[in-house]
C-alpha cells in the first residue's frame, strides 16, 4: 500500500481542486456533460417557435450535433457514452425535420429496428425499450411525428390531460403512465395528440378544457421558463405546444427563452442547467469541517436552498431540498438527505428550524411499504417513483444524524422510520448482498445496472446506524463489494466491468467506514486510485447518472469529490492502525 505521506499530498491536492471549483456565491455549480438528446429536441424547439433570432441558434446546435457525430452515424448520450437508439433517433428526427438527415445515421438506425425504418418499427421499438413508463417513450414518438418520421397519430399512446386538473392528491390513485416529474409533458403531448388523432365523442368535451389546463400548465412552470431545469422536457412541452398551435402561448414563450439562455457556447445543451444544490452538498461532506471556510455563510446558503412552501409541481410540502437552487428545481429525498448531513457538518450537530423541517419532511415523504421514494409519497408503481435502496439509507443517516438534537415526539419518528428503513433494505437486498441504485447505472454493464454502486452508497449509509439490523446488512453488503472487485483493484459497477474512478472511490468509502476484515480489498482499492492520480487520468468524464428516464450524464464534480472521501476515510483507517 502506498504511504500514509503520500495519501495526505494527494488529500491536499484533490482538496485544494474542489475549494478552487467554488464559486463566487459561495456554492457549487459544476459542469453537467453535454448532451446530443437535448441538444437535438432544443433545437428543433427553437426552429419551431417562428422567430429568426433563433435560427443562429439552430445552427449552432446542428454543426454540434454533425461534429460529435460518430462515424457510423450514431450518437450516445453524452459525448463519453456508447452509442444508442434514442439518441440517435432524437438526433436524426431533428436533423430530418430541419433538412440534413444524415444517410449514414438513417443506416445504423435501420439495423437497430430490424433493417428498415418504417413507422411501425419505430413505434415498436420505442416502446419496447421503455415497456410500461411512458414518460420518455410517447415524446419521443411525438418527436419523431413531429419531424415527419411517424405519420399515423393514432400509433402514439393518448395521454388524457383532463385529468391534470384534479387535486395532485387524486394522481397517486390513477396510477398515470408517466413518473411524478413529467406532468408538464403529460399535458403538452396530450392536448397535441388530441387535436393530431381523429375526432370522437370526447372531443368537443376536450376542447374546452384546453384553456384550463394551459393555465395548469403556466402555474407549473417555474420562473425562468425551465421545466426542472431540463432541457430535454422543456423542449418537448416547446414542441408540442407549438404543434398544437400555441406558439405564441405564454408557457411557450417562456419555454423558448429558457432554451435559448442555457445554449452553451458550442451550441449544445447539458441534460439539467447544473446540480449545485448536490455537488455542493457533496462537497462539504467530502471537505469536512476542518477544510471549509466561510462555513457560516454556507450554512446560511444551504438553509435559505430550503423550499419554504408547498411545491406546486409535485406537491411536495415545505422544508425539502433539490438539486439546484435554480426555480426549476424541485424538492427530492435524495437532495434533502444531502443538505442535511451538509447542515450538521457546518454547524457541528447543532439543530435549528431548517433541519428539523428537513427532518419532518422526509418523514412524511416515507412510503407505505418502509423505503423512500425520489420525490412523491405512493404517485405510482413506476420505477423512479418507488422506494429505492440508495436514497432509503441516504435518509437513514440523515434520521441517525439529526435524531438526538431533536425533541423526544420527533426522535420517537425517527427511531421508528430508521426501524422501517432497515426492514425495507433488508427485504430489497439481493441474495448476493448487493441493492440495486435508481438513478445511477453502469453504461457497460448488459443490463446497464451498477449494483456494486447501490451497494457502496447503502454499505457506507448504514455503518453510521448502532443498530444490530444495520451491521448485518451493511457486513453482507460490503462481502459482495469484496467479491465484486477488479483484479487490477478498482470497481466497475459490475463484477468484471471495467474499473471506474467514482465507483471505485464509493466502494472505498463504503469499506473504510466499515469494521476490520476489509484491509486487503481496501489496500488494492487505494493503490487503484493512487494508480490513476499519478497517471493524471483520474478526472475524466464518466458518465453514471440516469436521469429522466434513462439518460446518461456525466458531472465535472463527481470524480474528485467521490475521490477525495475514499482518500479521506482511508486515512482515518491507517490513523486508527487498521492499515500498516
Amino acid at each position: 500500500m502506498i504511504a500514509q505521506e503520500e495519501l495526505e499530498k494527494m488529500r491536499a491536492y484533490l482538496t485544494d481542486i474542489i475549494l478552487n471549483e467554488r464559486k463566487k456565491d459561495g456554492i457549487w455549480r459544476g459542469r453537467l456533460s453535454s448532451s446530443a438528446i437535448s441538444t437535438a429536441v432544443a433545437a428543433y424547439a427553437l426552429s419551431l417557435s417562428d422567430n429568426a433570432k433563433y435560427q443562429h441558434a439552430v445552427s449552432k446546435a446542428i454543426e454540434w450535433l454533425m461534429i460529435t457525430r460518430r462515424e457510423d452515424g450514431s450518437w450516445g448520450d453524452s459525448p463519453e457514452s456508447p452509442s444508442n437508439m434514442t439518441a440517435t433517433l432524437l438526433s436524426y428526427s431533428a436533423l430530418y425535420a430541419l433538412g440534413k438527415p444524415p444517410e449514414n445515421t438513417k443506416r445504423f438506425l435501420e439495423q437497430k429496428f430490424g433493417n428498415e425504418l418504417t413507422e411501425d418499427c419505430i413505434v415498436r421499438g420505442v416502446l419496447n425499450y421503455y415497456g410500461k413508463d411512458l414518460t420518455f417513450s410517447v415524446p419521443i414518438l411525438i418527436m419523431c411525428a413531429m419531424a415527419g418520421l411517424v405519420n399515423d397519430w393514432r400509433k402514439i399512446p393518448f395521454f388524457p390531460f383532463e385529468l391534470a386538473l384534479l387535486p395532485q392528491s387524486f394522481f397517486r390513485f390513477l396510477r398515470l403512465p408517466v413518473v411524478s416529474y413529467a406532468i408538464p409533458a403529460f399535458i403538452a403531448v396530450g392536448i397535441l395528440t388530441h387535436r393530431k388523432r381523429e375526432k370522437n365523442f370526447l372531443c368537443k368535451f376536450r376542447n374546452t378544457l384546453i384553456n384550463k389546463v394551459l393555465k395548469r400548465l403556466l402555474k407549473l412552470q417555474p420562473s425562468d421558463g425551465g421545466f426542472l431545469e431540463a432541457a430535454p422536457l422543456t423542449a418537448f412541452v416547446t414542441i408540442c405546444l407549438c404543434g398544437a398551435g400555441f406558439t405564441n402561448h405564454q408557457a411557450t414563450k417562456n419555454a423558448v427563452d429558457f432554451l435559448a439562455d442555457t445554449q452553451r457556447n458550442d451550441g449544445s445543451w447539458p441534460i439539467d442547467t447544473d446540480l449545485s444544490g448536490w455537488v455542493t452538498s457533496l462537497s462539504i461532506k467530502a471537505l469536512g469541517y476542518d477544510n471549509i471556510p466561510d462555513k457560516e455563510f454556507l450554512s446560511k446558503v444551504l438553509k435559505n436552498n430550503a423550499f419554504k412552501e408547498r411545491h406546486p409541481f409535485t406537491g411536495a410540502q415545505a422544508g425539502g431540498w433539490g438539486w439546484s437552487d435554480l426555480s426549476g428545481s424541485v424538492p427530492d429525498a435524495d437532495d434533502t438527505s444531502a443538505a442535511l448531513i451538509a447542515l450538521h457538518i457546518l454547524q457541528k450537530g447543532k439543530c435549528c428550524n431548517e433541519a428539523e423541517n428537513g427532518v419532518r419532511w422526509l418523514l412524511d415523504l416515507q412510503n407505505s411499504d418502509g423505503g423512500m421514494p425520489t420525490f412523491c409519497k405512493g404517485w405510482s408503481k413506476l420505477p423512479f417513483d418507488s422506494s429505492s435502496p440508495d436514497i432509503s439509507a441516504h435518509s437513514l443517516l440523515a434520521f441517525e444524524l439529526w435524531r438526538e438534537t431533536l425533541d423526544a415526539s420527533f426522535r420517537v419518528r425517527c427511531s421508528k422510520s430508521i426501524e422501517r428503513l432497515l426492514i425495507w433494505l433488508q427485504k430489497n437486498q439481493a441474495d448476493d448482498g448487493s441493492w440495486t441504485p435508481l438513478w445511477f447505472g453502469e453504461q457497460e454493464s448488459y443490463n446497464e445496472r451498477s449494483p456494486v454502486y447501490g451497494t457502496a452508497v447503502t454499505v457506507e449509509h448504514l455503518c453510521t446506524s448502532h443498530h444490530p439490523l444495520a451491521a448485518a446488512l451493511a457486513i453482507k453488503g460490503a462481502d459482495y463489494l469484496c467479491r465484486s472487485q477488479n483484479d487490477d483493484g478498482g470497481w466497475g459497477g459490475q463484477a468484471t466491468v471495467t474499473s471506474k474512478v467514482i465507483t471505485t472511490s464509493r466502494a472505498l468509502s463504503a469499506l473504510a467506514s466499515m469494521p476490520k476484515n476489509y484491509e486487503n480489498a481496501i489496500t488494492s482499492g487505494i493503490d487503484y486510485l493512487y494508480r490513476r492520480f499519478l497517471q493524471n487520468d483520474y478526472n475524466k468524464p464518466e458518465p453514471i447518472g440516469l436521469y429522466f428516464a434513462r439518460l446518461w450524464y456525466s458531472e465535472k464534480m463527481y470524480n474528485p469529490v467521490f475521490m477525495l472521501d475514499a482518500v479521506t476515510k482511508t486515512l482515518c483507517r491507517v490513523k486508527k492502525g487498521f492499515l500498516l
